[in-house]
């Protein structure tokens, strides 16, 4: 007798715009980026549109500013390699850590800096709740489904 012990996962797929974000420069100054850029980067990021696709632990996330667009995409439980917020590559480890939220810490492949990592999560009322932290800086970004 075969018993399916699949879990169920939540499904982040969609198209999500921004509702609130907070201490997003703050984390760019933590990160040392100069005030010229954490100014564009602030305006930029003030509303981004975020889509995902995911079939499974694979995940496509696509983020669309009036500066630039990011494509990150990634199976959850395996290393890759993306860019922290300030641009430096880093080696990603993304990993359930609930049903409903992926966390992920991110190593650099070269230089120092602070600790840097993101997690999202899906809360019970279908938001979609971002963070990113580097140091003790937590930014924390809602958005809504479209």
């Amino acid at each position: 007798m075969s018993i399916n012990m699949e879990r169920k996962t939540a499904d982040f797929s969609g198209k999500w715009t921004m509702k609130s974000s907070e201490n997003f420069e703050e984390l760019l100054k933590v990160l040392g980026v100069n005030v010229f850029f954490r100014k564009i980067a602030v305006a930029a990021a003030s509303s981004p549109v975020v889509e995902i696709t995911q079939q499974g632990d694979d995940l496509s996330i696509k983020t669309s500013t009036s500066v630039r667009t990011t494509n990150v995409s990634f199976t959850v439980g395996q290393s890759f390699s993306e860019t922290t917020v300030d641009g430096r590559a880093c080696t990603s480890f993304p990993k359930w850590e609930t049903d409903s939220k992926i966390s992920c810490e991110q190593t650099l492949q070269k230089g120092d800096g602070p600790k840097t990592g993101w997690t999202r999560e899906l809360t019970n009322d279908g938001e979609l709740i971002l963070t990113m932290s580097a140091g003790d800086v937590v930014c924390t970004r809602v958005y809504q489904r479209e």
